[in-house]
């Protein structure tokens, strides 16, 4: 298999779902973010090189029923009402595509969109950075490290994708989800 397994393209993608059972919400999420129909195997957080990050739209197209699907998947759930939850996927691609960027994964409380998805696509571009010798300050402002990376030429790209909700008033499991999905074709 070896190199038939390194993806060509990967999507993101999110969703929220709620229900009186926290599987549903799950699955209800699963739906929303347009994932439900496969079978969802988590990995790790490599970008794999020469690999292409596409609309959502176009890479749906690409998946089938039943399928068995590679994901970077983050996740959360509360069925406090009122608790607002996040789930982000960070994104970090080199500006030479022949080498692997990286994806994270964040979930948390009391984060909004913006917050949870900066904080992902810092968590992504900091263990690139690390990876190129690029110098990363954690005490610098994201402003100031998106700067060091421009100014590096190493990383081309950073990105997120973030999925926030507020618990249902009445107590359902209320869950979110964020993915980057792996196509191989």
């Amino acid at each position: 298999m070896g190199k038939n397994m390194v993806p060509q393209r990967i999507f993101l993608t999110k969703g929220v779902g709620k229900h009186k059972e926290r599987l549903t919400s799950f699955e209800l999420g699963l739906r929303d973010a347009g994932i439900a129909a496969q079978n969802l195997v988590r990995v790790s957080s490599i970008f794999p090189p020469n690999c292409k990050l596409i609309p959502r739209k176009d890479g749906l197209r690409y998946l089938s029923p039943g399928e068995v699907v590679f994901a970077v998947v983050a996740e959360n759930s509360t069925r406090e009402p009122h608790r607002l939850v996040a789930s982000s996927i960070g994104l970090a691609i080199p500006a030479d595509r022949t080498t692997y960027g990286y994806l994270s994964e964040h979930h948390s409380f009391g984060e909004k969109e913006d917050v949870a998805g900066d904080y992902a696509e810092e968590l992504a571009a900091e263990m690139l950075a690390t990876t190129l010798d690029v110098e990363f300050d954690a005490d610098k402002s994201w402003d100031e490290k998106k700067e060091v990376y421009r100014m590096s030429n190493k990383i081309v790209r950073t990105a997120n994708i973030t999925q926030t909700a507020v618990g249902d008033k009445r107590g359902l499991w209320t869950t979110v989800i964020a993915a980057a999905i792996l196509i191989f074709e």
